[in-house]
């Protein structure tokens, strides 16, 4: 009897290590950052099954602290908001080679989901990204021409929609080489962090 009890326990402290072992894997698998903006958090579970390229690169720049004091850039009701890439002195940052364009990975440009922003070349990504507040179709993948390659999703927000609305709802201008739709009041990323080391 006593030999079944400890046969029982040894097995399932193995099971258990098993699972948080998988669990471990798959928390490692799908990072999670946070955004913490001038105006709230917003969480983000990345997907390097299928950006692997596309969330090897953001996490480079997150784990440098890149985004430190940067702006959104971009801010649009019912359509995205845009940033990354800009000091609030209004300094365009140095970046990384471009990446290889993902967009064709099957992730779609749904609402709240996040993609790299680019120029025309389709594969000319570099730090810029932009969350989707709207099926946004005409974002996605069609072929591989200039027009219809797409924009490559490579996550998915998990909490702050909220705070991606409130910020594309604030007054905007145009500003020269930066935006369409600049805030006038500036909202700042002051931060992306891996979750494990957001406090």
């Amino acid at each position: 009897m006593q030999r079944c009890i400890t046969v029982c326990f040894a097995m399932i402290l193995l099971c258990s290590a098993a699972f948080a072992q998988d669990t471990a894997k798959n928390e490692s698998k799908s990072p999670v950052v946070v955004i913490k903006t001038s105006l709230g958090l917003i969480e983000v579970q990345l997907n390097p099954e299928k950006a692997p390229v596309t969330v090897e690169n953001f996490l480079s720049y997150v784990n440098e602290s890149f985004y430190d004091s940067t702006l959104i850039e971009r801010a649009i009701p019912d359509f995205l908001i845009q940033g990354g890439g800009f000091t609030v002195n209004m300094v365009q940052l140095a970046t990384k080679a471009p990446i290889t364009n993902e967009a064709a990975n099957g992730l779609k440009n749904l609402r709240g989901t996040i993609a790299m922003a680019r120029a025309l070349d389709p594969h000319s990504a570099t730090c810029l990204f932009y969350i989707n507040l709207k099926d946004n179709a005409s974002f996605d993948h069609k072929n591989d021409s200039k027009r219809g390659f797409g924009y490559a999703v490579f996550g998915e927000v998990l909490e702050g929609m909220d705070v991606a609305d409130a910020i594309a709802q604030v007054k905007t201008k145009r500003v020269a080489n930066v935006s369409e739709a600049f805030p006038l009041e500036l909202v700042v990323i002051e931060s992306i962090r891996l979750k494990k080391s957001a406090e």
